[in-house]
């Protein structure tokens, strides 16, 4: 008897960690709305002169469908077929399955701030913030001995240096217009950095396209093979800002398109394959009720602490979209992706539980 429950513990230690994930990558889109996630284009927006940018044509031809699942798989073809398939997606209001800030600001730095914190500290309520007095995630993945030196941050946005608190935490953090490489770049880290420099800066030095952070971070992949990696992307907000719809639309289908090339790359890597998780969701929501308010976000819009997230990778069940009533807070999402790693979270800030569904088979 004695022999047997030994061999049963072996059996479910050996099979809990074939279910836990040995890398994670987290992925970010600044500011997309679940509406389009979950039904793709809107179409009282994409008629709408102010938005459309005069290019209603096209984007109806691109994006429209009567059909609301055909119609969010032309936006988002990848996370529609590998990630519904495989994975699971949280946040689609049409059943009550709702996720939302539990910071009271709805906006960037908080939101950033509570996904790698896994505390929503109504402290921090400024994008203007100074370094990030709490430690994220990040830093404590990269405390632990099989990930230290294996975690890296590449983010549109010059505040990620901040969010993240580079400078105390010791973490490579490349955003905005940093040069990647170091003293010693890639002939590819080269051109990057070349590009960089000379390229358009409708954002000033605040933000860099978009392109740039995904060919860094595909760099850095190839290169170190990091254990940990986020990507943060940032157009998705600043062509909403601008009300840019037709641009909001592209670069969330172009988000979907880098989503893939990551993911093809991991699954035909031997160090990656089966072995690594992906986590993907947006910092704060915006305007839908007010259609004009799609524009914006912040405590002022009624519906931008809306927000949503996917996962796929060992560890996490086919669930496919989650259709289930519930409350999801952002500031669970840290302990969560710990957890999906085989590790408890810890810090002197408080840290909000995981969220056990993800994890259940």
């Amino acid at each position: 008897m004695k022999k047997t429950l030994l061999l049963l513990l072996i059996f479910t230690g050996i099979l809990s960690h074939a279910q836990q994930a040995e890398n994670i990558i987290i992925i970010t889109t600044d500011g997309l709305r679940w509406q389009e996630l979950f039904e793709g284009m809107d179409p009282a927006i994409a008629k709408d002169r102010k938005f459309n940018q005069g290019d209603s044509t096209y984007i109806f031809k691109k994006f429209w469908s009567e059909n609301v699942n055909e119609r969010r798989a032309k936006l988002m073809p990848f996370i529609w077929s590998e990630v519904a398939s495989k994975g699971q997606l949280y946040g689609s209001r049409n059943y009550a399955n709702k996720v939302n800030n539990a910071n009271p600001h709805w906006f960037s730095y908080p939101g950033y701030s509570e996904i790698m914190t896994g505390y929503g500290d109504p402290a921090i309520n400024s994008d203007e913030y100074e370094a990030n007095p709490h430690v994220t995630l990040l830093e404590f993945l990269n405390q632990q001995p099989k990930l230290k030196g294996k975690v890296a941050a590449f983010g549109a946005w010059e505040a990620f240096d901040r969010i993240l608190n580079e400078k105390r935490s010791g973490i490579p953090v490349v955003s905005a217009f940093d040069k990647v490489g170091g003293n010693n770049p890639t002939e590819n880290q080269k051109l990057i950095n070349s590009m960089l420099a000379d390229s358009y800066k409708p954002w000033h030095t605040d933000e860099c396209f978009d392109v740039f952070t995904q060919y860094e971070a595909m760099e850095e992949l190839r290169v170190n093979k990091p254990k940990v990696l986020y990507v943060a992307f940032g157009e998705t907000d600043e062509w909403a800002h601008a009300g840019q719809y037709r641009s909001y639309l592209d670069a969330a289908h172009q988000v979907d398109a880098w989503i893939k090339q990551i993911w093809g790359f991991v699954q035909n890597d031997p160090k990656y394959k089966n072995k690594t998780a992906l986590f993907f969701t947006t910092d704060h929501g915006r305007g839908d009720i007010i259609k004009e308010e799609w524009t914006d976000h912040g405590s002022d819009i009624q519906d931008a602490s809306e927000i949503w997230f996917a996962a796929m990778g060992p560890g996490i069940s086919g669930k496919g979209e989650i259709k289930m009533e519930g409350q999801l807070y952002q500031q669970q999402f840290a302990q969560t992706i710990a957890k999906l790693m085989g590790y408890t979270f810890k810090a002197e800030h408080p840290i909000a539980k995981e969220i056990t569904e993800v994890l259940k088979k």
